[in-house]
């Protein structure tokens, strides 16, 4: 069955491919912004395959569906904050990441809150006493720029591979590993400060 949906992906994502164009996509968006149903399912129609395989890849198929339904109404939602200096493809992919980056975040934000293994809680580390001991992870990741802030978060949060990486971010293989030594090295430098 899985087999059968993967070439049935990779076919519309070919097809999709064929059908929109950067001007296009432009267009449409520009329509869709002002409430142009139909340019928006135009917008659908030639991306939902993309953002639907990067969904199976970073939460798995069970939830793929869902997940792109998601992208597609932050997309409606934020549709005016697309100002076409990048592809809207480009821009819709950053969205799709943000929002699947989101719903992993919460997912173990709710996993950890509804635990009730005792032997977890007592392996659990003791926070610190004094506040200015605690590290900030999150103020320190907000402080990365955004291309390293992806690598560092998709390799050494997620767990991508930097191949992978370079697909998801439409980067090579190279820039993922200077971005992510990059984001180390500045994340330890506002750790350690």
């Amino acid at each position: 069955m899985q087999d059968g949906t993967r070439a049935l992906e990779d076919h519309l994502l070919a097809v999709s491919a064929d059908m929109t164009t950067p001007e296009g996509d432009l267009r449409d968006a520009r329509l869709a912004t002002e409430g142009d149903t139909r340019a928006f399912e135009r917008l659908y129609r030639g991306h939902a395959a993309r953002v639907h395989g990067l969904a199976r890849r970073m939460v798995g198929h069970e939830e793929a569906d869902e997940l792109t339904q998601d992208v597609f109404v932050r997309v409606w939602e934020k549709l005016e904050t697309f100002r076409g200096e990048a592809a809207f493809g480009t821009w819709i992919h950053r969205v799709a990441i943000n929002v699947m980056l989101a719903r992993q975040a919460a997912r173990r934000r709710d996993r950890g809150r509804f635990e009730d293994d005792d032997a977890r809680l007592d392996a659990a580390p003791v926070a610190p006493r004094e506040a200015e001991s605690r590290i900030d992870v999150e103020a320190a990741l907000a402080a990365l720029p955004d291309g390293a802030r992806r690598v560092f978060v998709l390799h050494d949060m997620e767990g991508f591979k930097h191949h992978e990486i370079a697909e998801l971010l439409k980067i090579t293989v190279g820039t993922s590993k200077s971005q992510l030594h990059r984001a180390r090295m500045l994340m330890r430098e506002q750790l350690v400060a």
